[in-house]
């Protein structure tokens, strides 16, 4: 009796199988039993090795079945399957011994359609796009310098992991608020509502990462959630969805601000990374020294051509003197005529009012006696304004005068070309330096800073 005959046969004894043997042996009997058979279900789970086989599961809403496509019979598709095909495979079954599995080895496919899942998706995309959840109007532009990112996945997923190098490579500046959510599943959907809203209320994020690896489309299904959908559309601040790889599509990346390929992705594009922050601020730096120095120059100039217009205090004060000598000069000759000519009529009226001679020379020398006193007043009068004015002018040249700063303390410094020292970051040390101070100039050279 051969092998078959004694596994089928009830009045045999039982008999102890090795695993290997009786792999072969049901692989036998769904061999005569079935082969070859055609069936239909939805693709789910693709995968191309390097080799060309092809990997996939064909599954409806009672079961799902393994299966092998090899590189012959895959090259002969027209064009490669995806998840949420559905279509109708020939083949055979068999049992593959190294995981003890069954599997139905594909030959050719017939496409029947998309599949339900997928048809469930376009449903939900027509319907959630045509309420203008979509629409570009509606997406916020994201803060290049934020000062907290939320993130919303799972901890044990290796989405976060990447994610979370991503930000410490490019922004470890910037706080990571983690919202620990299921991201796959029935309660899924629920548990990353729940997420989003406790990071909704925070003040302290200017975006969020919705993140998820990549997986077929039943893995990811619950990014297709309508409820989930709509609650993205109202958070407060931008929102950037990463769920899968960049092929895979979700209604959550059409609802977010910006969709990214990869988790990976969307830390890189939530805030703009160390390496720019610096460069710009050292042209900032750049652009305001190149400014500070053409504006010290130029009142470097402004203040030679005012010292050039001023000139030395003592040649105005000396000027001065000599205007108010020769005013001097001229007032005393002008007494001396007035006095002489009150005097020669005074001897005229003499000569000629003989019995009022004694009245009228008291009269005379009563009037000339005023003169003088009121020559002499203006006379003084006219010297004290002279003096004042000169005194003024004299402390305003003063204040003026560079020299004085120097006097009370204060140098002038300058490296060896002459350049003026103004910061103490434009030295170094063991530079030499000049110092000119009120009586003279010493030479200095930096020994710390």
């Amino acid at each position: 009796m051969d092998t078959r005959s004694q596994f089928e046969d009830p009045r045999n004894t039982p008999r102890i199988w090795p695993v290997g043997e009786l792999c072969v042996l049901i692989a036998d009997v769904l061999h005569a039993k079935f082969n070859p058979i055609q069936v239909q279900g939805e693709v789910s789970s693709f995968a191309r090795a390097s080799s060309g086989h092809c990997y996939f599961n064909l599954k409806d809403e009672t079961g799902q079945l393994r299966c092998a496509m090899f590189k012959r019979a895959a090259s002969q598709l027209e064009r490669p399957l995806k998840d949420g095909d559905l279509i109708t495979a020939k083949g055979n079954l068999g049992v593959y011994a190294g995981r003890g599995d069954l599997q139905l080895i594909v030959e050719s496919v017939q496409r029947s359609g998309q599949g339900n899942l997928f048809e469930e998706f376009l449903k939900i995309k027509a319907k959630l796009m045509a309420e203008g959840l979509f629409e570009l109007d509606r997406k916020r532009p994201i803060a290049l310098r934020p000062k907290g990112i939320g993130v919303v996945t799972s901890l044990g997923a290796a989405a976060f992991q990447d994610v979370l190098t991503a930000l410490r490579r490019r922004v470890p500046h910037i706080p990571v608020i983690i919202a620990p959510s299921l991201v796959q599943g029935q309660e899924a959907p629920r548990s990353i509502a729940q997420a989003l809203r406790s990071l909704y209320v925070r003040d302290d994020i200017d975006v969020i990462l919705l993140v998820r690896g990549g997986g077929s489309m039943e893995d990811l299904w619950c990014f297709n959630d309508e409820r989930l959908a709509r609650l993205v559309c109202e958070s407060p601040m931008p929102l950037i969805s990463g769920v899968g790889h960049e092929t895979d599509f979700t209604i959550v990346d059409f609802c977010a601000d910006l969709r990214a390929a990869t988790p990976t992705a969307a830390a890189e594009l939530c805030a703009t990374p160390n390496e720019q922050l610096r460069a710009e601020t050292s042209a900032f730096a750049l652009l305001i020294s190149r400014l500070m120095i053409a504006r010290l120059d130029k009142d470097a100039q402004r203040l030679d051509a005012l010292q050039l217009r001023l000139g030395r205090p003592s040649l105005y004060m000396s000027k001065e003197r000599s205007r108010l000598e020769l005013l001097e000069q001229k007032l005393t000759p002008s007494l001396t005529r007035a006095h002489d000519r009150a005097q020669a009529k005074l001897s005229m009226l003499a000569q000629r009012l003989v019995p009022s001679l004694n009245l009228a020379q008291e009269r005379a020398q009563v009037s000339l006696k005023r003169l003088e006193v009121r020559l002499l007043g203006l006379k003084d009068h006219q010297l004290k304004s002279h003096d004042d004015a000169l005194q003024r002018a004299q402390l305003r040249l003063q204040l003026l005068d560079p020299s004085l700063v120097l006097q009370r303390g204060f140098a002038w410094l300058c490296d060896e070309a002459g350049v003026p020292v103004t910061r103490r970051s434009a030295v170094g040390v063991g530079q030499e330096l000049s110092a000119q101070l009120s009586d003279g100039t010493l030479q200095l050279k930096v020994l710390g800073k």
